[in-house]
């Protein structure tokens, strides 16, 4: 039976709507009036979206044959038209829910009579409709690719979203406590625990950050009075080699300004706060368990299973479908890792396409008639590679996901827990090494693979690769990290939130129809409202937990060389978490719930980054510094190890670290250019590079030997230390709570009270 009320009008079609009721198929079921009346707004489970196709089109008998696939299922359907669109309201049988509640013994507390939750609602829905299909076979997932369908998506509840508004998403409301448990009901489990626990690591980098400007005061603090900006300052007597093919001589004092900038981030405090955030990455993570095993327990989600209740929805979908095993490939896998190894391959190339960039435009800055321009041409070129390898990150987060999907697919993941693990893994690893690959090289590469006067190290056999200032090379790894960082966290702020609240501002210019009135007329508003709001998918939750991932690992991994990043994280987080709330509430439709009790994955990707974070600091103080070099000039070849009292340790360092090449060598002439060997109208005999080499045969010096000796012992040293102390840390505190332990105690206590009483209440009714 079907009615239709309100046909449209052509000179009022905005104010009308086209109501079309499709009747339940089950006759034992319905009532007249189910047949009839109008479902109120708030009760659909979801709401499907297509362009009305006229006459019989292949795409409108597709639409008619999967909504007649769900009534067959016993789902109530309504229709509305408006604009060349239809929406079909769908509302699932109470049969589904009392079925799921028995096989899984809700842990929403439901019984079989009573409903189950909403977010726990809208997940079995969704599983239905995904896995319901039309007579040749095809699923909702590609009928909407074939556009049959444009979207699927549960409807907010306005009373709900309004409390949410009002508690949480709103700016107004950043220095209030997540009401994480109404997060919960609203949203599900999984986007309760990443609310959960991006609130907890922002409460933690308060610590972190506050150590990280102390560090960086520590080194203002010294800023006029370190002996070592004092010599690079005044060294206006010091020629030192030109950086590159068309630099000219230049002077030591040049670079004051950065010797400057590196004390302030390279100093004896660095060496304390990479201790430190080694200990704090270990910390944060154990406190996090105990912290979610509280809230869990709450939940009452301890022992969830979300396999069990995916092969539970499969039954209830279909009572004789036949369980997917498990598969494994030997060949498959080795496909699989052959391409990851392409993938990273590639990435590779494209950091050392960047190295390739930086040298060029070195070479042409220098050339440039802007003075300021080529007097900081590795500087300004440096910046310039920052920015272009964010522009390569952005262009390069959707090619990784294109392939980690490609490679998902080829695995052939027999559920969707575990394809969502196994990309997860890839897309991480593809975006990690995207975002410091380029990073690494200047970390452990830069300067050191150069070269020297007379023997450079040439791209292509024509530029040569970049130097590191006579202060090192940590300031260039700073201003990679600043730059990528900074850029990452404002422009992707920006764009991630003003990008729906326009497209949502718009639509509700465009939508003038009057609201509220008859329930036909609230069905359709909710719709519409719902439908112009901003799309999500399986990508959404996804995206915010990688977006933290790589922050989380730019906070830990090379803090060494950036210890205001903790800072700059916290500054970011304390509006990251109402900006996603006020986004996922206000501007985007309501998202796929999901039911966990933990992380997931992202657990284990954490554990990695504090392993990797221990590594690469260790190897940033060691390798890319100037501690160790400057702690064995202290005390083995400086002016106190030699028995002076009256002046200060470090004085010299700068020149000792210094070598020196002669131009009467046809080797060293060889390598410049007749202008670069004039300075200042004079001709240049001798010029000097940052390197331990012997000024007769170049080879390098016993002090060079020394200082690789103490790098390499140090970095044995640091991570052995750091590691010993995580594992103590890790097995100081325990992941779950005493009292959380005690309370599951109780409930199995209790559960199995309650099984014997009730055997020996049968065995006396016999």
């Amino acid at each position: 039976m079907e009615s239709e009320n309100n046909k449209p009008d052509r000179g009022n079609q905005r104010s009308q709507v086209n109501i079309e009721l499709v009747p339940i198929r089950d006759p034992d079921h319905a009532t007249e009036t189910d047949r009839t009346s109008l479902i109120p707004c708030s009760k659909y489970d979801y709401v499907l979206v297509g362009k009305e196709y006229t006459g019989d089109s292949e795409h409108d008998r597709k639409q008619k044959a999967f909504i007649k696939a769900l009534e067959n299922k016993g789902y109530q359907t309504q229709k509305l038209r408006e604009k060349n669109k239809v929406y079909f309201g769908i509302l699932a049988p109470q049969e589904i829910f009392s079925k799921y509640a028995h096989l899984l013994k809700n842990p929403d507390n439901c019984s079989e009579e009573e409903k189950v939750s909403t977010p726990t609602r809208i997940r079995i829905v969704k599983f239905m409709l995904d896995n319901t299909f039309i007579g040749n076979g095809e699923k909702l997932h590609a009928l909407l690719k074939e556009k049959v369908f444009e979207a699927v998506f549960p409807l907010h509840e306005e009373r709900e979203q309004k409390k949410l508004i009002k508690k949480w998403a709103r700016w107004t409301a950043c220095f209030k406590t997540q009401p994480i448990n109404e997060v919960r009901m609203y949203f599900g489990e999984k986007v309760a625990l990443y609310f959960l626990w991006l609130g907890w690591y922002t409460y933690m980098l308060v610590p972190a950050a506050l150590i990280g400007v102390i560090v960086f005061l520590y080194g203002l603090a010294f800023f006029e009075s370190n002996p070592l900006i004092k010599e690079v300052c005044e060294g206006n007597s010091t020629i030192m080699c030109p950086l590159c093919d068309k630099c000219p001589m230049w002077q030591l004092s040049e670079t004051c300004t950065y010797a400057k900038v590196t004390h302030l981030f390279d100093n004896e405090g660095t060496v304390f706060f990479s201790m430190f955030m080694a200990l704090w990455a270990t910390w944060f993570l154990e406190i996090w368990k105990r912290h979610r095993s509280r809230e869990v327990c709450k939940w009452k989600l301890n022992n969830w299973d979300e396999n069990e209740e995916e092969l539970a929805l499969e039954l209830i979908n279909d009572p004789d479908c036949t369980q997917d095993r498990y598969q494994h490939s030997y060949l498959r896998s080795i496909l699989v890792l052959v391409l990851v190894c392409c993938m990273i391959a590639l990435i590779i190339g494209l950091a050392q396409a960047l190295v390739v960039f930086r040298v060029i435009a070195t070479v042409f800055l220098s050339a440039s008639k802007w003075q300021l321009m080529s007097d900081h041409a590795n500087t300004v070129a440096v910046m310039m590679g920052a920015v272009l390898h964010y522009l390569t990150i952005t262009i390069m987060t959707k090619v990784n996901r294109k392939v980690a999907l490609f490679l998902c697919d080829l695995e052939k993941t027999r559920s969707n827990t575990g394809r969502e693990r196994n990309f997860t893994v890839k897309m991480f690893t593809f975006q990690f090494l995207t975002l410091f690959s380029s990073l690494i090289y200047v970390a452990f590469f830069l300067g050191r693979i150069n070269g020297r006067p007379g023997s450079y190290v040439r791209i292509a056999g024509m530029w040569r690769l970049e130097e590191c200032h006579p202060s090192g090379c940590i300031t260039d790894l700073f201003i990679q990290m600043a730059i990528i960082m900074v850029l990452k966290q404002t422009l992707s702020n920006v764009v991630e939130f003003m990008s729906p609240w326009v497209n949502y501002k718009i639509h509700n210019l465009q939508d003038k129809s009057p609201k509220g009135g008859s329930e036909s007329n609230c069905i359709r508003d909710s719709w519409l409202h719902n439908y112009h709001m901003n799309e999500v998918d399986a990508f959404s939750l996804f995206n915010e937990f990688l977006e933290m991932m790589i922050q989380y690992s730019f906070t830990t991994i090379f803090v060494a060389a950036f210890p205001l990043a903790p800072l700059l994280a916290l500054i970011n987080n304390f509006f990251e978490i109402r900006l996603d709330a006020i986004k996922m509430v206000s501007l985007e439709r309501r998202m796929f719930c999901k039911k966990t009790n933990d992380i997931g994955i992202w657990l284990q990707v954490l554990q990695a980054i504090g392993v990797l974070a221990v590594i690469a600091n260790g190897l940033v103080i060691g390798v890319t510094s100037d501690f160790i070099p400057r702690l064995v000039y202290k005390y083995i070849y400086g002016p106190c190890a030699k028995g002076a009292t009256d002046i200060d340790c470090m004085s010299g360092y700068i020149n000792n670290s210094l070598s020196t090449v002669y131009m009467k060598d046809h080797n060293i002439r060889r390598d410049f250019e007749p202008g670069q060997l004039i300075f200042n109208g004079n001709n240049v005999t001798q010029c000097k590079y940052k390197d331990y080499r012997s000024d007769d045969d170049y080879a390098y010096t016993s002090q060079f030997w020394l200082i690789f000796a103490a790098r390499f012992a140090f970095v044995l040293l640091f991570e052995h230390v750091a590691v010993v102390i995580k594992f103590i840390a890790a097995w100081f505190v325990p992941d779950v709570p005493l009292a959380v332990k005690n309370e599951n105690l109780d409930r199995k206590f209790e559960r199995l009270k309650r099984e014997l009483r009730k055997m020996e209440n049968r065995t006396t009714d016999i």
